[in-house]
């Protein structure tokens, strides 16, 4: 049976740390929608998209309801990995499997039954689009770095899980190609949460949730408002990605980058 297809993800309010109701009547996603979680450390960030991960019916500490489709989520997506349609990438996430990578992929695409004999290879070149260090199909999970891991991970869960819901939670730390990844994810219709810090991934993205004491404090829509602070991000995001490569490349950096 094909899974429910996903037109909304609707999250109902529930109750800040010290038991107040949260201000807003309800927050929906859509496919191709880009949302960042903002706010300080301990704010509740991680905790919403934490809920929408569980599919939260107002069983978590935050008593917030998460519907698929205006109404109560399927079993299927509560219980069974293969059609959760849902995928939640943390900056935290790690391989234990002493697998190289093709055998990895190749795993998950047996037990989502596809028989497209050339996904693994596609999902590797995606993965290589957003991360500047190959990954080679015959390197081991575990001897790949934070950037590549991650990378990895989004292009599998675009490619062979085919998630239409990415939870990304601080994952720009792990260096990856942020405006790439948002660049596919809208290209392909996926909506995206970040949970992040990060200047650069909070203005590409068309909704900003702000958390404070574990709530939704508000929901900032720019509409295009902030599009010269964006350009500005883009052009020192470019200089700090140059400094980081240069610096990498064991090079003394003398004078100014990025002119």
């Amino acid at each position: 049976m094909d899974p429910t297809p996903i037109r909304e993800i609707t999250i109902l309010p529930g109750r800040s740390r010290s038991g107040e109701p949260e201000r807003f009547e309800a927050i929906t996603i859509s496919p191709g929608d880009t949302i960042s979680i903002v706010g300080p450390t301990g704010s509740g960030k991680s905790a919403f998209i934490n809920d929408i991960e569980v599919f939260a019916q107002n069983d978590t500490a935050t008593g917030r309801t998460v519907l698929v489709n205006g109404a109560y989520p399927p079993e299927e997506f509560v219980r069974d990995p293969a059609h959760k349609p849902v995928a939640l990438i943390t900056q935290n996430t790690q391989c234990l499997a002493d697998l190289t990578v093709e055998e990895f992929l190749v795993m998950h695409v047996r037990s989502r039954k596809i028989e497209d004999e050339e996904i693994v290879g596609r999902t590797i070149d995606l993965a290589n689009e957003f991360t500047g260090e190959a990954i080679r199909p015959d390197a081991r999970m575990t001897a790949l770095s934070g950037g590549q891991t991650r990378s990895l991970l989004v292009a599998d869960a675009v490619m062979i899980a085919a998630a239409p819901v990415l939870l990304l939670d601080e994952v720009e730390n792990a260096g990856i190609f942020k405006e790439r990844v948002i660049e596919v994810l809208r290209a392909g219709g996926k909506a995206v949460i970040f949970v992040t810090h990060d200047p650069l991934v909070s203005l590409l993205s068309a909704r900003r949730i702000v958390m404070r004491d574990g709530a939704v404090e508000r929901v900032i829509e720019p509409d295009g408002r902030e599009n010269a602070a964006l350009r500005e991000a883009r052009r020192l995001d470019g200089i700090l990605r140059q400094m980081r490569e240069e610096i990498r490349a064991g090079n003394l950096i003398t004078g100014s980058v990025g002119a």
